[in-house]
């Protein structure tokens, strides 16, 4: 029985290529961004990766990474769309340019706000209050599937995936926010009966 997991953070947004706070906002992929999730998709089919469900945010630009990479897979997957599966969201530093951020709240500050697990920006959400949200609807919804059997495929965010990939590696929060995930790099996981790790790709590296 194959109990694959493959995450896959979406490729570069608008906002993303203009330094801004993201988080719940919704712009769209650059061209950049649609070649990576392109790319992606072709590298799963090169692998002969086959998939039975996707599941995605509710923000555009992680849905049109799955569509890219399936129109490459040359796949039409069964597709739940869930907020719970969302970036974090960073208050009062949405939609701010980060170096602009810098200068009024101070670079220490900001440094605090994106680097620290457990301290969220001004109306936001810190990682951790993001993976206490992420991480019941994975175990309600996803993990099940993938441990009967069912090959899933998950395209979301920086910080949604960090929270996956804290529990299914047991890193602490200190370990994951010093993780870097690349955009359009597909992460593969193969699961043991019992959720743990048997193999793990990650197309990044």
């Amino acid at each position: 029985m194959e109990r694959l997991l493959v995450l896959v953070r979406h490729g570069q947004s608008e906002w993303n290529l203009k330094n801004l706070f993201t988080g719940w906002k919704n712009p769209d992929l650059t061209e950049q961004g649609v070649q990576a999730a392109r790319t992606a998709g072709q590298k799963l089919k090169d692998m002969k990766l086959e998939f039975d469900e996707a599941y995605t945010s509710d923000l555009l630009r992680a849905q049109r990474t799955l569509d890219l990479m399936q129109e490459e897979m040359g796949t039409d997957l069964p597709i739940t769309r869930d907020q719970a599966l969302n970036e974090r969201d960073y208050g009062d530093l949405t939609g701010k340019n980060k170096d602009q951020a810098r200068q009024e709240f101070g670079e220490e500050q900001v440094h605090i706000w994106r680097r620290s697990y457990d301290v969220p920006p001004p109306g936001g959400e810190s990682l951790k209050m993001t993976a206490e949200r992420v991480l019941p609807y994975f175990d309600r919804e996803i993990l099940p599937k993938v441990l009967e059997g069912k090959r899933i495929l998950v395209s979301a965010h920086g910080n949604s995936l960090r929270s996956l990939i804290m529990q299914l590696e047991g890193l602490s929060g200190e370990e994951i926010v010093k993780r870097e995930l690349g955009t359009g790099a597909p992460i593969i996981y193969r699961l043991d009966e019992a959720g743990g790790i048997a193999e793990k790709i990650d197309l990044a590296d």
